[in-house]
């Protein structure tokens, strides 16, 4: 027998040479990982090959190298690419991403049943991956399945990462039923209502913007008010002025701290004396940045009540100024009174601000303005009386100032406004 010396020094020779063995395995194994990540840097094919032969078990390699092909148009067989897609999920079966290209491969050599089935594979995998939903979707309408598609596209909203049009444009694409889309599709959020909202402004089709703005209000979701100006701004260039009082009143009854109710008497002209902040859209005040003239509350100087509205003039521009403005709705055939205070102080040139009251869709119809206002005077009335036409609903009223035709024509000086009323007589 071996004395227990030689026995133990033994054992720790042979551990050691294990040990030294399988360091050099991991060193030699590190490399060649280190090599395949090296190569893989370069993107391109060959450089995506060597990688391979240096780490041929990653599967991130042969993914690559799948689409780096198609995108080169390297290999023009598709069953090439299917190929290495199968390799990289049988090497990482978990991936979602890779069943998706697979899918997508399948899909290019001319295989649907393979594709839709890798592909809903990945969605087992990531059911409620945007990136993901968006392929299957896709694949879905090439194949003409429209509920499938529509089902996807709302995974695809409601994760974000495609832009909105995009989507909504997709599901048009696969189904002319827009109520389809609106209840498929399009999720019960106000920012995804609101996207589809205003893609159906832009597309022009205004009876379907009209099917999302009453799901919006059905569903009384909440949501800040200025994301309904676009839908307004539409109805007012549209001229369709019976919903946009119906919208406004709804809206109302929403923000009642915000938004005048149309039923409250007698003055039309939503915050006429500026005690609440201006709104910048909608049937409140507008202010339309212009360089020349700036816009602000003033809560040191009023005719009444706390605050009033100050434009400054900077003497910089001979400016063609109508860029504080409102519109309001009225009634065709009727007579109405218009006024309003205005203070001025140092205002130059020989054309000052004034008031005018106009039909947007038509100068010609009517237009009604008061005098010009100079120099510096105290709170002073401004007052038209007039008559709307026959086919009359929507008036602009703006604080304006035409451009000077004289020499010395750059304006300066500050006004201040205060209680605009339109009353019907």
């Amino acid at each position: 027998m071996k004395p227990p010396e030689k026995i133990r020094s033994s054992r720790n020779v042979a551990v050691r040479s294990c040990l030294g063995v399988a360091l050099l395995v991991c060193t030699y194994a590190v490399i060649r990982r280190g090599m395949g990540s090296h190569y893989f840097q370069k993107k391109s094919p060959e450089a995506i090959q060597t990688a391979i032969r240096w780490d041929p078990h990653n599967a991130l390699y042969y993914n690559a190298l799948a689409t780096v092909r198609h995108f080169y148009a390297d290999n023009e067989n598709p069953f090439e690419q299917v190929k290495l897609y199968q390799r990289a999920t049988s090497l990482s079966p978990q991936s979602a991403q890779f069943w998706a290209d697979l899918g997508t491969a399948y899909e290019w050599a001319g295989n649907r049943d393979k594709a839709r089935q890798a592909l809903e594979r990945a969605r087992e995998l990531f059911p409620n991956s945007p990136e993901i939903n968006w392929k299957l979707a896709n694949f879905c309408v090439r194949a003409g399945k429209t509920s499938e598609a529509l089902q996807a596209l709302r995974k695809v909203l409601i994760g974000g990462g495609v832009p909105q049009e995009d989507v909504f444009a997709l599901a048009e694409s696969a189904a002319a039923d827009k109520a389809a889309i609106l209840q498929e599709t399009v999720p019960p959020e106000a920012p995804a209502l609101f996207g589809y909202l205003n893609y159906q402004v832009k597309a022009g089709d205004m009876v379907a913007a009209k099917e999302v703005w009453e799901q919006v209000l059905a569903l009384k979701l909440p949501f800040d008010l200025p994301i309904t100006f676009f839908y307004l701004d539409a109805l007012i260039q549209k001229r369709e002025t019976e919903q946009l009082a119906k919208a406004w009143s709804a809206l109302g009854e929403r923000f009642p701290e915000k938004v005048g109710s149309l039923l409250a008497a007698p003055n039309l002209v939503a915050n006429g004396s500026f005690e609440d902040d201006i709104l910048n859209g909608g049937l409140d005040w507008r202010v339309l940045p212009v360089e020349g003239a700036s816009v602000t509350v003033d809560s040191q100087e009023a005719f009444e009540g706390a605050r009033s509205v100050r434009i400054e003039f900077d003497g910089t521009q001979n400016l063609d100024y109508g860029h504080l403005l409102q519109y309001v709705l009225v009634r065709p055939n009727a007579r109405y009174l218009f006024s309003a205070y205005i203070r001025a102080d140092s205002i130059s040139t020989d054309s000052g601000p004034r008031f005018q009251v106009f039909n947007p869709y038509g100068l010609s119809k009517e237009f009604y303005a008061t005098e010009s206002v100079v120099g510096t005077c105290g709170w002073t009335e401004q007052r038209l009386e007039f008559k709307t036409a026959a086919d009359t609903h929507l008036l602009l009223i703006r604080v304006a100032r035409p451009p000077s035709s004289k020499f010395d024509n750059k304006i300066a000086g500050t006004v201040w406004i205060d209680r605009v009323r339109l009353t019907e007589e």
